[in-house]
């Protein structure tokens, strides 16, 4: 029985996860409600506030728990969260090994779009929202400096710069990029994109 009511709350929440990430794409996020989430996931307003506090609650678990999962990152003492693959594919700096780190990340956007969507919408009109996703993009930013601490590479005082500069761009390309979108079809965008991350974080030959 213990088991069975396990598997019942479990499925509740990720009903209401489910439910929230389809209205924070579809309507919006400052228009959604709590009611308009616990309906949708056929539950009540009570249940919501069983399992979660408060929407905000909700947008949080979104990007900890799924966006995360979806980009392969994994708790960090240092950085909160962290990618192993991306801090050794910046330690070694090559342009291949750059390549295709991008080309299997870019098949993953339509999967993580909108979880990013939704919370950069959030991050607009709710301050807890706006400092989780900061705090999620220097994650990130994180695991590039330390692959370039690794490698010794440029100058010290630099590498955080160069690192907010690869996941910005990075971050701005998976959000709005589609096939055509800019004039580039995949394989011309992921040519460039190598060549921009090679120059300003990569290995020259």
């Amino acid at each position: 029985m213990a088991t069975l009511r396990e598997a019942q709350k479990e499925m509740t929440r990720k009903l209401l996860l489910d439910a929230g990430l389809d209205l924070f794409v579809s309507k919006g996020y400052a228009a959604t409600t709590v009611d308009d989430i616990a309906s949708a996931a056929g539950t009540t307003r009570v249940t919501f506030y069983a399992y979660f506090p408060s929407k905000v609650d909700l947008m949080k678990a979104l990007v900890s728990e799924r966006l995360n999962a979806a980009l392969d990152r994994v708790p960090s003492a240092e950085h909160g969260s962290t990618e192993r693959e991306l801090v050794a594919v910046v330690e070694d700096g090559s342009p291949e090994r750059i390549h295709a780190w991008l080309a299997s990340a870019s098949e993953r956007w339509d999967v993580i779009r909108p979880y990013t969507t939704a919370a950069f919408e959030a991050a607009a009109v709710d301050p807890e929202i706006r400092a989780l996703v900061d705090e999620w993009l220097n994650e990130a930013i994180g695991d590039i400096k330390d692959g370039l601490d690794r490698a010794d590479r440029f100058p010290a005082g630099t590498r955080h710069f160069r690192s907010v500069i690869a996941i910005t761009e990075l971050d701005y390309v998976a959000r709005h990029w589609t096939p055509g979108t800019w004039g580039v079809g995949q394989d011309e965008m992921l040519d460039v994109l190598t060549e921009s991350w090679v120059g300003s974080i990569g290995r020259l030959r």
